[in-house]
């Protein structure tokens, strides 16, 4: 205890000293929890605008739908489903879906297009599909009309209030005809997406394919993305074997491939952080054992034991090195969450180009604590790392050579 106290005392001798240090320690952790709540802050966005597109998080399909994506492998929605589903804490919403193909035509213009049947207000909660309106209305539960990507809207050059006719195959080959007016019309930051989907009522839909309560699937938005995937194999358990339960990463292997390859180059940027870290850190400590080495080599030769002093100079890295992490934790919980409600924009050329393809032009932060705690641990280990060098010097201390000015 008293080595504890005698290394506090030491520390406030030279204040200035001791305050380049703690500012060095305070400094290097703040600039490492705003890099670190960055870049996940951004892949967090960067998921959340890739399912809010169309997949959701989890989709739940008809064994073998995900190879054969025909009406032939939908199933029979069903409210006990659903409820099995919804067992899951972590499932926030459930929207259902029935996908097929049909030939658009408006006058001699043809264009094939994705059918797809949805249920308007459970949709929306998902994917924010009302968002995506560029004129016309939403659709109601029971609409008989459809609302048409911007792209093929553009190809069948139909605007709103327009008709549109389809022709397809149903359910079991059943023959599917239609016409259908246009209430409204979509823009997808997806250019795939945004020349083949037409989205109608669901029942307009079941009609449509001759599906009567048949999906293809339910789309899932869950509450904690970090439990998605424990959140799909528990819904595996439930619904049993005669269904397919992917997550979004499953479904868009790309994605999750360019996300871990940027983790990657983050990484690399981040390790020329700490490099930068170690260095601010050793120079104070080279800078202070400079300064003490007169007064290291007169206590060794008035008889302080070498493994005291040693435990004095570890004592006062400690308490600099936690004074420094603490006070960085402290200033950087504030700065992250304010960067969290008022994320960093992107201007110019570069948001357009965001923008086009439907991403927001912002880089927001990640509040996860872990991100606090890991960063704060990551400078403290540094720091206690490089408070072995005056371990080191004072082992090898000469007490007449240190007393020589």
């Amino acid at each position: 205890m008293w080595i504890v106290k005698l290394a506090w005392k030491n520390l406030w001798r030279n204040r200035s000293r001791t305050l380049i240090t703690v500012a060095a320690i305070f400094f290097a952790v703040i600039l490492c929890t705003i890099a670190e709540s960055l870049k996940q802050g951004v892949f967090e966005n960067l998921v959340k605008n890739v399912v809010s597109f169309y997949t959701g998080y989890i989709q739940v399909h008809k064994a073998g739908y995900q190879d054969e994506q025909t009406l032939d492998n939908s199933f029979r929605q069903s409210s006990v489903t659903e409820t099995a589903i919804y067992s899951d804490k972590n499932i926030s919403a459930i929207a259902p879906r029935l996908e097929g193909f049909a030939l658009a035509a408006s006058k001699d213009l043809t264009k094939g297009c994705m059918v797809s049947g949805i249920s308007p207000g459970k949709e929306n909660s998902i994917t924010n599909l009302q968002n995506r309106l560029v004129g016309g209305d939403y659709l109601s539960d029971h609409d008989s009309a459809v609302l048409v990507a911007e792209g093929l809207a553009e190809r069948l050059k139909l605007t709103v209030g327009d008709t549109a006719i389809l022709i397809g195959q149903g359910y079991h080959g059943a023959t599917a005809a239609g016409k259908y007016p246009v209430k409204g019309i979509l823009k997808f930051g997806s250019p795939q997406l945004n020349v083949k989907v037409m989205y109608m009522s669901l029942p307009a839909a079941q009609d449509f394919f001759s599906a009567e309560d048949m999906i293809t699937s339910y789309i899932l938005s869950v509450r904690e993305d970090k439990a998605l995937n424990a959140s799909a194999k528990a819904i595996r358990n439930v619904v049993g074997k005669n269904y397919e339960v992917m997550t979004w990463e499953e479904l868009l292997p790309d994605i999750k491939q360019h996300i871990a390859t940027d983790s990657n180059n983050m990484k690399v940027v981040q390790g020329v952080l700490y490099l930068l870290i170690c260095f601010g850190i050793f120079s104070t400590l080279l800078m202070m054992m400079l300064e003490r080495k007169f007064e290291m080599g007169m206590l060794v030769a008035i008889g302080m034991k070498k493994s005291k002093l040693v435990m004095l100079f570890i004592a006062e890295s400690v308490l600099t090195v936690l004074a420094g992490c603490v006070m960085g934790i402290l200033a950087s919980i504030p700065l992250i969450f304010y960067l969290k409600n008022h994320p960093v924009r992107i201007g110019g050329d570069t948001a357009k180009a965001y923008e086009r393809f439907g991403f927001e032009a912002i880089f927001p932060t990640s509040t996860d604590s872990s991100i606090f705690i890991y960063q704060a641990l990551v400078v403290l280990l540094i720091g206690l790392g490089l408070s072995l060098y005056p371990a080191i010097k004072v082992i090898q201390l000469k007490p007449v050579a240190a007393m020589k000015k």
